[in-house]
């Protein structure tokens, strides 16, 4: 089975895999994950975490994350919304 999405994913299919991998890779409840947490406060994530992130994302779309598509991500929200872009491109 692949791990690619399908360009038509909902918003809630992408914040549901997020919150599987924040929680396989990071430990964090998947409770906690919701579109207005905020990655570094809320989830205590750090810059190192964020770059694991991002390759995880690039995993999920099978697309190349360049670092500007990352950069002004802050909430798992925000992550959504980046994952969709991708997608949609």
């Amino acid at each position: 089975m692949s791990t690619t999405m399908a360009s038509d994913i909902s918003d809630e299919d992408i914040l549901a895999r997020l919150q599987q991998v924040l929680h396989d890779t990071f430990e964090i409840e998947p409770a906690r994950v919701t579109p207005s947490a905020h990655l570094f406060t809320d989830l205590e994530l750090d810059s190192i975490d964020a770059v694991d992130l991002a390759i995880q994302v690039q995993d999920m779309t099978g697309t190349r994350i360049k670092p500007e598509d990352f950069k002004s991500v802050r909430t798992v929200g925000d992550v959504v919304a980046t994952v969709k872009a991708l997608l949609d491109r």
